[in-house]
């Protein structure tokens, strides 16, 4: 019996039944794995289809994440939020979820924060959710810190030298525009320290403050501390105020010994030129005195030169 002819084309068509086959049963596979997400999606309108899941499991997004995050935006009525800039911002390492979130409070708020805004605050390193709830709701903030700096109260000194002690109460809401690049909380927290202190040092007495505390306040919050700060000063509250040493008087007794200390010094370098002038007088005085006994000794040698050499004669009277 001869071979039968190879027949090329029932082979391809084969091929290509196997292979339509096998993808059809990974579809199949797939569909079934993403049905319920699929489905989740198409009752909410999410407008996710099934091949758009696919990829996302292609391209290491899950899934899970990206749908239930659109159902909330869907459902909560944003607009602009799109599942590319989910995909992408997942893909960027962000947290999509915490951003849908915040947009959504936001949006309940009427606070306008759009999505490239919280997508950049997210990824800034920001929690653009505890910012959107800080500025719906003001945290309080102490002044000064004891956590950060150990110290319990601002201390500042009037004019008239008396020192206060003064704890104080910043409330701030989150400034979203500023968010981005804006200074954090220690800095407002150094500000208002700063201004505080300074607010006191301009008054005349101690008694000035006391009488009426909020004049610190108002004189803080007139310099504008927040500029260019994450954050928006609501309040400025003092909390405490306690009336400390006389800083003054004791600034002037240390300058009095100090003065002292320094007369004292002054009077003891006269006292020692003094007697290094004595010193050198009695020195000289003992050399002149030396100089007088060697002239002394001179004079009988004269004498006894003259008697022999017959320039002294002794002379009887006639």
């Amino acid at each position: 019996m001869g071979d039968k002819p190879i027949d090329f084309w029932q082979m391809g068509l084969m091929g290509l039944i196997v292979f339509g086959m096998v993808v059809g049963a990974a579809f199949l596979v797939m569909f079934l794995m993403f049905f319920n997400l699929w489905l989740r999606a198409f009752v909410t309108r999410a407008g996710i289809g099934i091949v758009r899941l696919i990829t996302m499991k292609l391209r290491k997004v899950n899934p899970q994440v990206i749908v239930d995050t659109k159902v909330m935006a869907v459902q909560a009525g944003l607009t602009d939020v799109v599942t590319s800039g989910l995909e992408a911002h997942f893909l960027a390492g962000g947290n999509v979820r915490r951003v849908v979130q915040a947009m959504i409070a936001a949006h309940r708020a009427k606070i306008a924060l759009n999505w490239d805004t919280a997508a950049a605050i997210d990824l800034a390193g920001r929690n653009v959710l505890d910012a959107v709830q800080t500025s719906v709701n003001p945290k309080v903030i102490d002044c000064p810190d004891a956590k950060r700096t150990g110290r319990q109260t601002l201390d500042g000194v009037a004019k008239n030298g008396i020192q206060l002690k003064v704890r104080a109460r910043v409330t701030v809401r989150t400034n979203l525009d500023q968010l981005i690049g804006g200074a954090t909380e220690e800095t407002v927290i150094a500000r208002v320290g700063e201004g505080i202190v300074s607010a006191i040092g301009s008054s005349e007495t101690h008694l000035d403050v006391l009488e009426n505390p909020t004049l610190i306040a108002h004189a803080v919050l007139a310099k504008g501390l927040d500029a260019q700060t994450a954050f928006e000063i609501v309040s400025i509250d003092i909390a405490d105020i306690d009336v400390g040493e006389n800083v003054g008087a004791r600034l002037q007794a240390d300058q009095a010994e100090a003065d002292m200390r320094v007369a004292r010094a002054k009077a003891e370098e006269r006292r020692a030129k003094a007697v290094a002038t004595e010193q050198q007088m009695k020195s000289l005085t003992a050399e002149n005195r030396a100089k007088v006994v060697l002239a002394e000794a001179e004079v009988p040698k004269s004498i006894s030169s003259a008697f022999l050499t017959g320039n002294l004669r002794n002379k009887t009277p006639v």
